[in-house]
This record gives structure tokens, C-alpha cells and sequence, in this order.
């Protein structure tokens, strides 16, 4: 355990609320932009936009957040070998606000380059993205032993803080928009990224100590005996195993939960009754649901993972509940299509859609936060944020085989793929339970919940 001041906050470090706080504004920063990045390319030139086509946008859109999913691999390496995690995200903020502010000029100021300034900005948040994500999720770890309950927790607690930060942008950044137009949404965007970056420059050394500063390559080193970064272990390799594993159970979740801003959104839009007496909910609204019900159980998950103390399930129990409860949201979805009788004119209840985001949402809480408390435990200390960044890199593969699934609903209908999807949730939680027992045998011990007499012998060092 690294130098960190003493002191707690609803049982857990300061140092969690540190770094929830960095992340929430830097959360809101990346989904302020993202909330109007394809509203502010397809709108016409007369009105601040690009005037490009909708496809164009799409597909700019589809590069930008796969890119953003993949640079945290590079970041992650850098940060283990190099710089250390506390210079990483000072690092990959500056260069976030930059790109922000960028994308906030003025036309008038960069024309006739504003398509190259805008280029630009792009690749500033990229490079800056994959320089911050991987490492703050690794501090959170950090705060804690080995073997502390509480670390689960403290990532749902930290989750809840990329939850808030989402709803708040969508919120703000919107009416800044349509208010003043697309550059002051941006503006929002930039101004979130510096009260991240301020937040962490001021409070890091008092509330984190030591946590971060080195880089894990040279403190794993400096662990060693000889000096010298050695081969990777048994034990280490399965712990890495078990990070694999799951994180093809991950690819599953992600590919049915990412419906939400596909098929689940085009279902609320054409097929859902929204009337409320005389108003009609817009279609919209229902993507907040998500977060909203993030904010408001995540509290609660959290206490509830920390008071059944070594009652606490294991990791791959908690996917495997995160993969029942999103096969239940897709019941609700197949309710739904089931109230239509086959006939597509018949508008549904919204209440198929409120329980299933209801449910993805406890899935989600089952899965995400676990799994990156999960990273945090099992890698190697000299490949922590590399690791953490090939974890968000299971998204990026989840979030293109979710494009696929989605792509497939004009010719197989949504009963098949809301059922399909369904299943095959239910089945891979099924099958994670079974394969529980081995993958906490291949932990060895880092959740405390090996059987001892069915754990591998460990060689002594010498």
C-alpha cells in the first residue's frame, strides 16, 4: 500500500471521492461532446453545423468511439512503463480540455480550416481519452489491500460518479446548445474537462498520497528481489486467464445492453404508447432512465456488497446475476412485442420499456463496476493499466457485435432477437456458474474465497 492520508468517508478512503469527482466531471466532458457530436455534423452549415450526411456522421461517429475504446490499451502501457498513472491523467486531461476548447472555436476564427480544426480536436480527446481512462479506474484500486471487502463497493460508488456525470451532460450541454448553438455545447464540454483536471491537481497529494506516481513497471521492480522485471508467474498467468474469460462473458452483456441506443430507442420512438394524459414523453427521455436508476441503486448495491461481508459473491457469481438480470429486461421487451399481437400499429406500454431498463440497470451494477474491480485484483502490478485498458477494450468488440445484432431486425423481427438475446444471456450465466469454481481456483486467493484444499501449491521463493 502506497503513502495515502489517513482518514475515511462513508467507510472508504478519501481518496475514492477524489477520484469519483475527477471522473464524473471528466464523464461529463465525453458525453456532453458525444450527446451532440452527430447533431452538430449532420445540421446545416446556415446553423453553425457541418451539413454532412447522416451515413458520414454515423460512420465518424462509429471510428471516434471505437478509437476512444482502444487507445486506453496504448495509455495503459504507457503509464505502467513510463510516466505512472497521476502524470498519465494529468497528461490526458490537459490534452481532453484542449481538444474540447478546440472543437468550441469559433468558425469565423478557424475558417477556411475548421474541418481540420475539428479533426483535430478529435484526435486531441482520443490521444487524451486513452491516457486517462485506464489509469483512474487503476487508482480506485489502489486504495485498497488485497483482500478488502470493501472494493467492489468503492467501484459501484465510483460508477455512480460516470453515471452522474452522463446525466448532468446530456442535461446541460443540450440546452446550452439550443440555446446558444453547437459551439457553447462544446464549450460545457471543455469547461467540465478543466474542473476534472483542476480537482485532481489540487487535491491528489494530500488525498492519494503516493498512490500513482510511479510508474507500476518500476514499483514491481523495486518488490523484486533482484531488481529485474521478471517473468510472469503461474499465478499470474491464471489471474490473467481469469480476465480473458470473463471478459468474452463481458463481450455477451455489453452486446444485449447496447440495444438501448439502437433497437430499444427505434421500439420507444415507433412501437411505445408515450402518452401521459395529454403529453407525449419524448423518445429521448427514456435513455436517461439508465442513468437515473445507476445514481439511485448504486448506493445501495454498494452497502449491500460491503454488510454481507465474506457472505459477498464472487465475481463470476455477480456476472452471471448481471446476465440473468438482462435476460430479464429483454422479457420485458418480448412482453411488449407480445402486447402488439403481431400487429405493429398496436403502441405498447411504456412500462415494458421502464422494466427493462430497470433491469439491464441491476445487471449493469452486477457487471461493470465488479468487473473493474475485478481487473484491479488479478493483474500483475507491472500491467495494471495496460489491463485495464485491453478490459475496456471487450466494450469496443462488444459494441460492434452489438451494431450487428441490431442490423439483423428487418429480416428476423424483434421477437427473435429480443428472445435470442435473452437466451443467450441466460445461457452464458448458466454456464459462468458452472465454471465458477475454477476461475476462483485461477484467482488464487485474491478474493478470499479459494478452497484451500483445492488450491494449486505455490512454489516457494527462494
Amino acid at each position: 500500500m502506497s503513502n495515502l492520508s489517513s482518514g475515511t468517508l462513508l467507510g472508504h478512503p478519501k481518496g475514492l471521492f477524489l477520484l469519483f469527482g475527477t471522473e464524473l466531471w471528466e464523464r461529463f466532458s465525453y458525453y456532453a461532446m458525444r450527446a451532440i457530436l452527430v447533431l452538430y455534423l449532420t445540421d446545416k452549415t446556415i446553423n453553425g453545423g457541418l451539413g454532412w450526411s447522416t451515413q458520414d456522421a454515423l460512420n465518424l461517429y462509429g471510428i471516434y468511439t471505437g478509437l476512444v475504446y482502444i487507445t486506453p490499451l496504448i495509455g495503459g502501457w504507457i503509464a505502467d512503463n513510463f510516466l505512472g498513472q497521476r502524470r498519465s491523467i494529468i497528461i490526458g486531461g490537459i490534452l481532453m480540455a484542449l481538444g474540447q476548447f478546440t472543437l468550441a472555436l469559433p468558425n469565423s476564427m478557424v475558417d477556411p480550416h475548421s474541418v481540420t480544426a475539428f479533426y483535430l480536436g478529435l484526435g486531441l480527446l482520443i490521444i487524451g481519452n486513452g491516457m486517462f481512462k485506464p489509469n483512474i479506474s487503476t487508482m480506485v484500486g489502489d486504495l485498497y489491500q488485497e483482500g478488502d471487502n470493501r472494493r467492489d463497493g468503492a467501484f459501484t460508488i465510483f460508477y455512480m460518479g460516470i453515471n452522474l456525470g452522463s446525466l448532468l451532460a446530456g442535461i446541460i450541454a443540450g440546452t446550452a446548445s439550443a440555446a446558444y448553438g453547437w459551439k457553447a455545447g462544446f464549450l460545457t464540454a471543455g469547461i467540465g474537462m478543466l474542473i476534472s483536471l483542476v480537482t485532481q491537481m489540487i487535491f491528489a497529494e494530500r488525498l492519494l498520497g503516493d498512490i500513482g506516481k510511479e510508474p507500476a513497471a518500476k514499483r514491481a521492480a523495486a518488490m523484486n528481489k533482484s531488481g529485474k522485471q521478471e517473468p510472469l508467474t503461474k499465478q499470474e498467468k491464471d489471474r490473467l486467464k481469469v480476465i480473458l474469460i470473463m471478459g468474452m462473458f463481458v463481450v455477451i452483456f455489453w452486446a444485449g445492453f447496447e440495444q438501448a441506443g439502437g433497437l430499444m430507442n427505434i421500439f420507444s420512438q415507433q412501437y411505445t404508447d408515450r402518452m401521459i394524459g395529454s403529453f407525449e414523453v419524448p423518445a429521448a427521455w427514456f435513455q436517461s432512465l439508465n442513468p437515473f436508476f445507476v445514481i439511485t441503486l448504486a448506493p445501495l448495491i454498494a452497502s449491500i456488497w460491503v454488510k454481507m461481508g465474506p457472505k459477498e459473491p464472487n465475481s463470476p457469481v455477480k456476472f452471471a446475476m448481471g446476465l440473468f438480470f438482462l435476460a430479464a429486461g429483454f422479457v420485458c421487451m418480448m412482453g411488449a412485442v407480445m402486447q402488439q399481437g403481431g400487429d405493429i400499429t398496436v403502441k405498447t406500454s411504456m412500462f415494458w420499456l421502464v422494466g427493462a431498463y430497470f433491469f439491464h440497470t441491476l445487471g449493469e451494477l452486477c457487471l461493470s463496476p465488479i468487473g473493474l474491480s475485478m481487473v484491479t485484483k488479478l493483474a500483475p502490478l507491472r500491467l495494471a493499466s495496460l489491463m485495464m485498458g485491453a478490459w475496456f477494450g471487450f466494450n469496443a468488440i462488444a459494441n460492434y457485435v452489438a451494431g450487428i445484432i441490431g442490423a439483423h431486425v428487418g429480416e428476423a423481427g424483434p421477437m427473435a432477437i429480443f428472445s435470442g438475446i435473452a437466451i443467450a444471456a441466460t445461457v452464458s450465466g448458466v454456464l459462468l456458474l458452472l465454471c465458477s469454481n475454477q476461475l476462483i481456483r485461477w484467482m488464487h486467493g485474491a478474493e478470499g474465497k479459494v478452497v484451500e484444499e483445492e488450491a494449486e501449491p505455490q512454489p516457494v521463493e527462494a
